[in-house]
């Protein structure tokens, strides 16, 4: 039984407020039933609750659309799709400042992370206190401490990867404070780790209960922590730490890896069949915000990522929306790089990754046009190569007459030889690649209809209407460590060594021999024809992939051979990488060994991690941000400024009610805090 807790945390400036829980068999194991006061929080049963309710506190990134507009708008991978709700956070526009310009109420403030954060670390000292006062004398000490050094780390490294030095607060609010003293980013990195190396120490080897907290979620957090602060975005400071860092993380991560070995196939980590269904029990998953069913959660705590990544496709012939399809938010759209950093011939994470096919299942409008619900195909994306003559050039439409009258291409699917309702083919004729977005840039179709990331997809959704699912997101697992290890070695000049952990990923997302490569799993397989509109057993969900029409290859040609994707060399050395590492590189103007190499990490980082909420702090910690958009995401070039935006705005409503020695702070005082640039 998971620890998923339907349990509200609410924290007022002069007190806490928490929706409690009732202790059984395990303090970890609750449900809620009523409420008291916070003297409540001074009982052995109210701490174990307290400690419960934190575990809340991981949903953050997954259960709003914070997560995606701090960790993935702005980057190589990702820009705004027809929907600009949260455009601001990808465009570095002036809407991005210390009091975000709402659009509508979608709109994430500046302070969400902010508060949220600070929040949870105020419960964290709260327990901390109880504990270390003696208030607390059940015999859950170790665990208690455990998970709130733990989330009290997580939280300062959260907020320090974003805005730099914060203040530091390691006691609880029982009063109303308006001063505060910003530490710097270096003071915080110290408590981040004195933190983690308590939970560490503190935290069991194994779980008693599915999703708690361990000690290798604290070692994956210090093996990222010491790799943030040995980054670039501090050589201003970290020049005494940075060699002691790149060791511990290669410890810490290696503990990691030792205690949750990878998953057979990439696509065992998303191939999702309802809730708690094996893929949520992967061993290479080290932590995962939890999201148990129907009975546990409620409205504003079911995941909800995956609606940002859907777009359009009930505009299309014989297609309607429905629940394995999902609603069409269209806050994310696939960049370019996003698809052409992989091998698409040799990479399957590519094609387990993105959605490339949908069957129709509107019946009577797909048989008015000459098709079969359920069986014709009603979308298809063609991952093809610059230089492929097979399709004639793009033809662009203002308006649903002239698409309906006038479809993209009319292509056939290999399967069954039968016309597709709709294609996007990437390269027409006369197209080369990375121009592409330029040429799109006044069609509103390409910010309606792109291939979808499909990590999060949910068809377990009671209904279409649904906006949360009940699918965990994971927040960590052992295949990044691999890739800290591989940094940490790039940074110690040891490519040789860095290869190695890197070819450990690569020979996992190669297909094996007898594999189909036209086969596609997501989470849309999850619906069991109980809920949304569908007619009986008909939905937008396909098993297959567009593998063999985008290669041009003959259908099943290729399924009985493993691929490779087996590096040349160390990848220091640029002739060594892979043709779209080369490229890759060349269009960034790489050239020392150093940031080849890191220039091929971060490439394989995104192809294995896309959209896992990493992004921005990678790039931003590495300072290649504004390097990679300028090259792959023109819509954030244009207002990105190096001096500004490699960090986020204080919020204002902070600044505002900050005082020093009893009175308001002044215009010029609050910008002596503020970020340069806001």
């Amino acid at each position: 039984m998971k620890i998923t807790r339907n349990i509200v945390l609410g924290l007022l400036a002069v007190a806490l407020v928490l929706p409690f829980t009732s202790c059984n068999k395990h303090f970890l194991d609750e449900e809620l039933t009523t409420k008291r006061n916070t003297d409540y929080f001074n009982t052995d049963e109210g701490i174990e609750t307290l400690v419960v309710g934190l575990y809340d506190y991981l949903r953050y990134y997954h259960c709003s659309e914070a997560g995606y507009s701090y960790m993935n708008y702005g980057t190589d991978e990702y820009t705004v799709g027809s929907d600009n709700s949260n455009g601001m956070w990808n465009d570095y526009g002036s809407s991005l400042s210390p009091d975000v310009t709402r659009v509508n109420s979608n709109t994430v403030g500046a302070g969400s992370l902010w508060d949220y954060m600070y929040t949870g670390i105020n419960i964290c000292n709260t327990l901390v206190d109880r504990v270390e006062k003696g208030v607390y004398t059940g015999s859950n000490s170790n665990i208690i401490l455990g998970v709130a050094h733990f989330m009290r780390g997580f939280h300062y490294y959260n907020l320090v990867t974003q805005y730099g030095g914060v203040p530091i607060k390691l006691e609880p609010s029982n009063e109303v404070s308006f001063e505060f003293e910003r530490a710097s980013a270096q003071e915080v990195a110290e408590q981040v780790i004195a933190d983690l190396e308590a939970a560490y120490s503190e935290l069991p080897d194994s779980p008693s209960k599915t999703g708690e907290i361990t000690k290798a979620a604290a070692a994956h957090f210090l093996a990222k922590a010491h790799l943030w602060r040995a980054s670039e975005i501090n050589d201003s400071w970290n020049s005494s730490t940075r060699g002691t860092d790149l060791d511990k993380v290669i410890t810490y991560a290696n503990y990691v890896i030792g205690k949750h070995p990878l998953a057979k196939n990439f696509v065992d980590l998303w191939d999702y069949t309802g809730p708690n269904s094996a893929n949520e029990n992967n061993p290479e998953v080290v932590l995962a915000a939890q999201f148990t069913g129907p009975e546990t959660t409620t409205w504003n705590v079911g995941g909800c990522l995956y609606f940002y990544t859907t777009s359009n496709y009930r505009d299309l012939t014989g297609m309607f929306r429905d629940v394995p399809g999902g609603r069409e938010y269209n806050r994310l759209r696939t960049t370019y790089y996003s698809i052409y950093s992989y091998d698409l011939v040799n990479d399957s994470r590519v094609w387990k990754t993105f959605r490339t096919k949908m069957t129709m299942n509107a019946v009577a409008n797909a048989a008015a046009a000459g098709y079969t619900a359920g069986k014709d195909l009603g979308l298809m994306y063609i991952f093809n190569q610059p230089g492929d003559d097979r399709f004639d050039e793009v033809v662009k439409y203002n308006d649903a007459s002239e698409k309906e009258a006038v479809p993209h291409y009319r292509l056939k699917e290999l399967d069954n030889n039968s016309p597709v309702g709709t294609s996007f083919v990437f390269f027409p004729k006369g197209t080369s690649r990375w121009d592409i977005p330029m040429e799109y840039a006044g069609n509103n179709d390409t910010f309606l209809h792109f291939p979808m990331n499909t990590k999060y997809v949910d068809g377990s959704r009671e209904s279409i209407a649904d906006s949360h699912c009940f699918r965990d997101g994971i927040i960590a697992r052992s295949a990044e460590d691999y890739f800290f290890i591989a940094e940490a070695y790039i940074r110690k000049g040891d490519y040789t060594k860095a290869t190695e952990y890197l070819q450990v990923i690569r020979d996992r997302g190669a297909w094996k021999a007898g594999e189909d490569r036209e086969e596609h799993r997501d989470g849309g397989q999850s619906w069991d024809g109980s809920s949304g509109a569908q007619a009986a057993g008909i939905s937008s969900y396909c098993p297959r992939s567009s593998y063999y029409e985008s290669n041009n290859l003959p259908l099943g040609s290729l399924n009985a051979e493993a691929s490779s994707l087996k590096l040349d060399g160390p990848i220091n050395v640029l002739a060594n990488l892979p043709a779209p590492d080369q490229e890759i590189a060349n269009k960034l103007g790489v050239s020392s060994e150093k940031d080849v190499a890191l220039c091929f990490l971060l490439n394989e980082k995104s192809r294995e991690m896309s959209l896992e909420l990493v992004r921005w702090v990678d790039l931003a910690r590495t300072k290649t941000l504004e390097a990679r958009i300028k090259a792959f995401n023109k819509e954030a070039a244009v207002n990105f400024n190096p001096a500004k935006h490699y960090l986020r705005p204080i919020p204002q409503a902070y600044l505002n009610v900050l005082q020093r020695e009893g009175r308001s702070l002044t215009d010029s005082e609050k910008k002596e805090i503020q970020n340069p640039g806001y």
